[in-house]
């Protein structure tokens, strides 16, 4: 007897047709956010929730291939703070809400946040 495959993150969310989705949303979140919004007023959107939708579909265990800097790269120079960071954790969780996703897979995603913590944030 064989046991199937446990799905991976990337296909509980809806593959890159999910994913796309909760990184827009993300990017609004954050866009209105005033904790945050400033960091995102000279950004393109579309090329935001691009990179956003990449990074998350190849760490979640997608085929895509993520095309963006590093994070520490990204964030070096940006004196982005605690408050900042978990604005930020709280954005995506309200597109993960938006979204409909399970709490197994919001877990798993705050776990990816954190793990990332130590190159975004920089005082």
């Amino acid at each position: 007897m064989s046991e199937a495959a446990t799905p991976t993150l990337y296909e509980r969310l809806g593959k890159r047709p999910g994913i796309e989705a909760i990184a827009k949303d993300i990017f609004h979140n954050h866009s209105n956010n005033p904790i945050v919004k400033n960091r995102y007023v000279n950004s393109d959107p579309d090329t935001v929730i691009r990179l956003v939708t990449e990074m998350c579909c190849a760490g979640f265990g997608g085929p895509e291939t993520y095309t963006g800097r590093d994070m520490i790269t990204a964030h070096t120079g940006m004196n982005i703070n605690e408050i900042e960071f978990v604005a930020v954790c709280d954005d995506v969780l309200a597109a993960l809400d938006k979204n409909s996703v399970g709490q197994k897979e919001k877990d798993e995603i705050l776990c990816i946040l954190y793990s990332l913590k130590s190159q975004i944030v920089h005082l």
